[in-house]
């Protein structure tokens, strides 16, 4: 049985996911390709240059299990443990808070928002909203 929900609601969610998916396909993608700024930007932050495509091959894997609709709260489920280690190396490094720190949560409210729109189950299981009733 599929959720019903209005078109608006559909888009947001369609748009909310879409945009953690297009920047972590981007970030995952350049960490294959490897560019000096992302050589220098992971140098940085205190990883070596061999971590570069661990850490894109995560990221890719994470982000095409919750691109996928069978897999996808497996895939935020694993991308939400990638974000976690992200925050804990900007805060390591006394990155700046709003813009760099907290960039992962900014995602991970996305996609997380993206699930809970799209899926009855997971409005019940975390509701925001008194029930109807």
């Amino acid at each position: 049985m599929r959720d019903t929900m209005s078109k608006g609601k559909l888009w947001t969610a369609r748009i909310m996911s879409g945009l953690v998916i297009l920047f972590m396909l981007l970030d995952s993608i350049m960490k294959f390709v490897k560019p000096a700024p992302v050589v220098e930007g992971t140098l940085e932050l205190g990883y070596s240059e061999h971590h570069i495509v661990v850490i894109g091959a995560l990221g890719l894997l994470s982000t095409l299990f919750y691109l996928i609709p069978r897999t996808t709260f497996f895939g935020a489920v694993l991308l939400t443990g990638y974000f976690g280690g992200v925050i804990a190396t900007h805060i390591r490094m006394d990155a700046p808070l709003f813009t760099h720190t907290l960039f992962p949560v900014y995602l991970a409210v996305l996609m997380w928002g993206g699930i809970w729109l799209r899926h009855e189950k997971v409005r019940k299981l975390v509701p925001f909203a008194k029930s109807e009733g």
